[in-house]
């Protein structure tokens, strides 16, 4: 009973670890705080928050969607590495895009 008591929780613990260690691969660009930064300062309209906010939206969804199954493929990876570089550019580009919010 020990052994099986035993096992049962090194098997959590390997699972809890791998997951945790997935969620770390995943390039964080702190986009959430730039995009608040840039309608705190008024360099985003509504509109345009709008949508990188959606964007963000979609990109931690592909995030939930890859660790479903609890293991992270280098295919999942790119995609969603890909999703935030797109992000990245959008998020520079509304911000700088003269278009502000008075």
């Amino acid at each position: 009973m020990k052994k099986l008591i035993f096992l049962a929780s090194f098997a959590c613990t390997l699972m809890i670890t791998e997951i945790a260690s997935a969620q770390g691969r995943f390039n964080n660009r702190n986009q959430q705080t730039r995009i608040n930064q840039g309608v705190r300062h008024g360099q985003l309209t509504k509109n345009e928050a709008r949508q990188l906010q959606m964007q963000q939206q979609r990109i931690n969804s592909l995030k939930r969607m890859a660790m479903a199954d609890g293991r992270v493929t280098p295919r999942e990876r790119m995609m969603i590495r890909r999703a935030e570089q797109k992000a990245n550019v959008a998020i520079r580009y509304q911000k700088n895009d003269r278009n502000y919010r008075w």
